[in-house]
């Protein structure tokens, strides 16, 4: 099935301490299906590598090893959510107390009616109040 993939998810794909058996399942299950990011997903990740470089947990030369590896996953980035940011997404963070960029990903998730895959309780529980749920892990 496919589903909207958030960025504190993906990155436990990258990052051991963060990954779980539900994680590496849903990665695994990339295999068959596909995954879709708002646009703003590519900076987010940029940005949590950079971050994560400057507190020590990665070196910057493993940048490239990790954008290819998400690369290589069938992500697709949505085209549609730049027009989406200035209204549903807005209005979701308003109505769920999120910010901007978490309602980029429950946007895309209403919008296209599949799961949101999520680390984040109140992503996940805003999710869940707009009728999305997460991804079922078998």
């Amino acid at each position: 099935m496919a589903f909207v993939l958030d960025c504190s998810f993906a990155l436990a794909w990258v990052f051991p301490d963060e990954a779980t058996e539900a994680t590496a399942r849903l990665r695994d299950s990339l295999i068959d299906d596909r995954a879709y990011v708002p646009s703003l997903w590519p900076v987010e990740v940029g940005s949590v590598l950079l971050a994560a470089t400057r507190r020590g947990r990665i070196d910057m030369e493993e940048w490239s090893m990790i954008c290819a590896n998400l690369e290589a996953l069938p992500i697709e980035i949505d085209p549609i959510s730049p027009s989406r940011a200035w209204g549903a997404a807005l209005d979701l963070a308003h109505r769920h107390d999120l910010s901007a960029y978490d309602a980029m990903y429950l946007e895309l998730a209403v919008r296209l009616q599949i799961p949101l895959a999520t680390l984040d309780r109140k992503l996940r529980t805003a999710g869940q109040a707009a009728g999305i749920d997460a991804p079922k892990i078998a």
